[in-house]
C-alpha cells in the first residue's frame, strides 16, 4: 500500500541527511573548484569557523577540524534549515532553495564575517559574490532533492512504503 499521509520523523531525518550531503559536497566541490576560476578565490568557510571559534574560547582550531565542523554545520545544520523553510511552502521547491540560500548567505557575510572583523558583507566583493552563488546553489540542491526524497511516489516514501523482497 503507497503512503499518502506525512513522511515519518525516520523519513525526514533520512531525507535531511541524504539532501546536506549532497548539497554540502557539491558546495564544497564549488568551493575549491569552480569558486578560483571564476571569481580568483576559493572559499573557505573553515576559516571562518575557526575566528569565531577563537573568539569565543580564546583557543586555536586547526583547518582541518573547522573543515569538518563547516561540513557538519552545512549538511546537517543547512539541510535542517532548508527542510523548515519547506515547511513554509511545500510546493514551492525552487523558492525554498532561493529563500534558504539568501538567508544563510546573509548570516555568513552580513552577520558573522562583521563578528570577526571583516566589512560588512565583505564589502561586495568577489568573494561575497561567489558565496552567494555557492549557498544559494547549495541550497537550491538540498531543495530538490528533499522534494524528491519526500515524494509520496519516489525516494525515502516510496522506499518505506514498498513490500521489500519477495
Amino acid at each position: 500500500m503507497m503512503e499518502t499521509g506525512s513522511p515519518s520523523a525516520k523519513q525526514l531525518v533520512v531525507a535531511v541527511v541524504i539532501a546536506g550531503l549532497v548539497g554540502e559536497v557539491i558546495f564544497e566541490l564549488y568551493a575549491m573548484l569552480l569558486s578560483p576560476a571564476l571569481f580568483g578565490a576559493a572559499l573557505q568557510p573553515a576559516n571562518l569557523v575557526r575566528a569565531i571559534y577563537g573568539m569565543l574560547t580564546g583557543g586555536a582550531l586547526s583547518y582541518q577540524a573547522a573543515f569538518v565542523v563547516h561540513f557538519l554545520i552545512g549538511s546537517l545544520g543547512f539541510g535542517v534549515f532548508v527542510l523548515l523553510v519547506r515547511q513554509l511552502m511545500p510546493e514551492r521547491v525552487v523558492a525554498t532553495g532561493i529563500l534558504a540560500g539568501l538567508v544563510l548567505w546573509f548570516v555568513a557575510q552580513g552577520i558573522l564575517a562583521p563578528v570577526i572583523g571583516r566589512p560588512f558583507m565583505m564589502e561586495f566583493g568577489a568573494y561575497t559574490q561567489s558565496s552567494f552563488i555557492g549557498h544559494v546553489g547549495m541550497t537550491l540542491i538540498m531543495s530538490c532533492v528533499l522534494a524528491w526524497l519526500l515524494s509520496p511516489t519516489r525516494g525515502v516514501r516510496a522506499m518505506a512504503s514498498s513490500p521489500g523482497p519477495v
